[in-house]
């Protein structure tokens, strides 16, 4: 059988530096082989970590590899003579944890070097600091920091933030998302531009839609039963760990009329989003995804929450604010990351000593189910999504799992943009072309499809115990939020 045809979308002709080759790293590798030209003796991975095949995997593919961690002490001196030998404009790929999105954008910049990470993510003790306020841990504190950034700094090298598969691809389904239902109300309309938050907004006010739900269903399944004193997930659990004790966070819809007690506002910023005094790994809503219909989900807290909310925002001529849809992730992990979390919590948010990654050979089975839950308009909710299996991935491509393969092609979306949009600078996926994202990353995704549901929050409770619910608008946060 011949070798697939993969299209090569763009050379690089500098060094490709790529930061972090966990799971994600070592599936996005074999993409910009597929998808880049480029020179593999001018690209080098950097990673600290000792355990598993990294070296080995990385001499496979002819690609330098460097054992070391990158900190707020060495980047500039490390990264600099990497990012600029030789001749040509390179790239650097941030897919890794405990190093600054923001101090690497920076960098990039002065190095004229293109950037993109899946996560704003700071450096090494931000997400445990005892003495910072829950509020100065949220990622709307994050997220604010590279908004004043790009404020700063318009047009420069171009910069691609948060560009996995959520925050990332996430947000270019919306848009789908608003066209398909558009199409299937009968309304004519005109596709805004990109970058048109106005025209977005506009849309989706027209359209009806109150909230949006980031609805995922993790199904992938292990061949076996996972032991005690270990967290096991199908991505990064350093990274699952972190967000998952950070305060539940999301973008705050102007239909809502009642806000949890322990609700916190931001005295700056774009004023999107709330946050919670709770983690939000332990934080459970109302959701609905097509494989299993309602089920729960955790309120984690997720950067597309907020620049979802955001972009969408409609102001006045005098800047209030006169629409805005809630907009918050709703994630049920794979089973056995479930568990390990529940572990975790009730060890007293002390995670277990052993973390690992499922690789495709641990996994029997499964569908990473991800999409978004568009709610309250005249048709109730559509959900839009990818529906990718565990047994497709395998034949997709090399290192993935379904979940994996989800995050990485974003990533190979991303790039691709971003070389196609020089000068654009630090730019929030929301803001891109989501039509050809897609186009890029869609081979990867499997089945790509929207499905209408009846199901409300107000469906499937049992009436056995008293609640405060809103039976005027099912959509209400208060009917999503569980509470007991």
């Amino acid at each position: 059988m011949a070798a697939p045809d993969y299209p090569v979308y763009a050379e690089i002709a500098g060094p490709i530096v790529m930061i972090g080759f966990g799971s994600i790293g070592r599936g996005t590798l074999p993409l910009i082989e597929r998808h880049f030209k480029f020179d593999k003796s001018r690209m080098v991975i950097i990673d600290p970590h000792p355990e598993g095949d990294n070296e080995k995997i990385a001499a496979e593919h002819g690609v330098r590899f460097l054992r070391q961690s990158v900190t707020k002490e060495n980047y500039r001196e490390l990264l600099t003579p990497l990012l600029t030998a030789g001749e040509g404009q390179g790239f650097c790929v941030n897919l890794s944890v405990d190093t600054s999105s923001l101090d690497l954008m920076r960098l990039c910049r002065e190095l004229d070097v293109p950037y993109i990470d899946t996560v704003v993510e700071p450096w090494l003790g931000f997400y445990f600091d005892n003495d910072a306020s829950n509020a100065s841990r949220t990622n709307y504190a994050l997220r604010e920091t590279v908004r004043e950034e790009v404020r700063a700094h318009p047009g420069s090298t171009t910069a691609i933030s948060c560009c996995g598969a959520n925050p990332g691809m996430v947000s270019w389904f919306v848009k789908q998302a608003l066209v398909n239902l558009a199409a299937d109300k009968g309304l004519a309309i005109e596709e805004p531009a990109a970058a048109d938050r106005k025209g977005w907004a506009e849309l989706m006010q027209r359209l009806g839609v109150k909230g949006i739900h980031i609805a995922e269903r993790d199904t992938q399944r292990t061949r076996e039963p996972k032991p005690l004193d270990t967290f096991w997930n199908t991505w990064s659990v350093e990274g699952f760990v972190s967000e998952g004790l950070q305060p539940a966070e999301l973008g705050w819809g102007t239909h809502e009329k009642w806000r949890p007690e322990n609700a916190r506002d931001h005295e700056g910023g774009c004023g999107a989003a709330i946050y919670l005094e709770q983690p939000g790994a332990n934080t459970r809503v109302r959701t609905w995804c097509p494989t299993p219909g309602a089920q729960y989900g955790f309120l984690v807290t997720h950067n597309e929450s907020i620049s979802i909310a955001d972009f969408f925002t409609l102001r006045d001529d005098q800047g209030n604010v006169v629409f805005r849809p809630t907009c918050h992730y709703a994630y049920h992990p794979a089973n056995d990351a479930v568990l390990s979390m529940h572990e975790m919590f009730g060890n007293g948010g002390k995670p277990q000593p052993v973390m690992h990654v499922l690789d495709e050979d641990e996994l029997v089975d499964g569908v990473d189910e991800l999409g978004v839950l568009l709610y309250g308009h005249d048709k109730n909710a559509y959900w839009y999504g990818s529906r990718l299996s565990l047994e497709e991935t395998r034949a997709l491509a090399p290192y993935q799992n379904a979940t994996g393969l989800q995050v990485s092609s974003a990533v190979l979306a991303g790039m691709v943009w971003a070389l196609e949009n020089p000068g654009s600078g630090i730019v929030d996926t929301d803001e891109m072309d989501y039509r050809r994202c897609l186009e890029v990353q869609r081979p990867y995704l499997g089945p790509v499809e929207g499905h209408y549901t009846d199901w409300t929050p107000l469906d499937g409770r049992p009436g056995l115990f008293p609640e405060d619910l809103d039976q005027d608008d099912p959509w209400q946060f208060r009917n999503i939020l569980v509470k007991f």
